[in-house]
């Protein structure tokens, strides 16, 4: 009875060990397989989208600067015109939550006479006020309006879109047509069929909004001058990588 046991066992650790051999070199040949079958047949491809809008909103930094030989005097002047600027492009259809304070600088210079010698201390104030103007076409007549009311700086003029999100995405979508066209031309080229994507991805979303050259720079304004502004294009772009497989026709 021993005999005859032993000579069952030795048999099936044979076949155990010939299966577990196969096992493990059967996901290696696969694998190496699909993996060139994949890379042989696959069409990369980079497609552009762009679209080019007219802005209908723009932001402003309208500036007010003030001096007085104390500070209480400097500040409290600096106020008032701060106070009438907003009143005035308030009344120009702005809405007060579209307005608010981005700085506000407190600092002392000294003053000197004609000889060079140092004749006492000022202090200047300087106040900035961001403003979002979503009536475009009345920013002329917004900017007057704050040049009347004592702003005497304008440090920049930008424009943009108010539903951005939407341009983008459309632009995303103008990117990935772009792609599937050129990769069907390839496709058709080659004499092959282009098969469904293997992969995708938006590289770059680029988003570029024009800069009025109107107070570049935040110097100094004419409070009489009219202010001519010109909105120019917004124009989006965006690129898309995108891995199409094909096969014979």
């Amino acid at each position: 009875m021993k005999k005859s046991s032993f000579r069952v066992i030795i048999p099936l650790l044979l076949v155990g060990i010939l299966v577990l051999g196969a096992c493990q070199s059967l996901p290696q040949v696969n694998s190496q397989a699909g993996n060139t079958t994949i890379a042989a047949r696959t069409i990369a491809v980079t497609g552009t989208g762009e679209v080019v809008l007219v802005p209908d909103m723009a932001y402003i930094n309208v500036g007010i600067h003030t001096e007085a030989e104390d500070v209480t005097s400097a500040v409290n002047n600096n106020n008032n015109q701060a106070r009438a600027i907003k009143d005035a492009i308030v009344a120009m259809g702005v809405e007060e939550k579209d307005i608010q304070t981005s700085n506000f600088n407190v600092y002392s210079m000294n003053r000197y006479d004609d000889m060079g010698n140092l004749a006492g201390t000022n202090y200047a104030v300087d106040n900035t006020l961001y403003i979002i103007v979503r009536d475009l076409p009345g920013l002329s007549e917004i900017l007057d309006a704050a040049l009347g009311a004592g702003a005497n700086q304008i440090h920049g003029i930008s424009f943009d879109i108010a539903n951005r999100a939407e341009a983008m995405a459309q632009a995303r979508d103008l990117a990935i047509k772009d792609a599937e066209a050129k990769a069907q031309s390839i496709a058709n080229t080659a004499e092959v069929k282009l098969g469904q994507i293997m992969n995708i991805n938006v590289i770059n979303n680029s988003y570029v909004q024009p800069m009025s050259a109107y107070g570049m720079g935040g110097g100094m304004m004419d409070q009489a001058a009219s202010v001519p502004v010109s909105a120019g294009q917004i124009v989006i772009t965006a690129n898309a990588d995108v891995v199409y497989a094909f096969g014979d026709k």
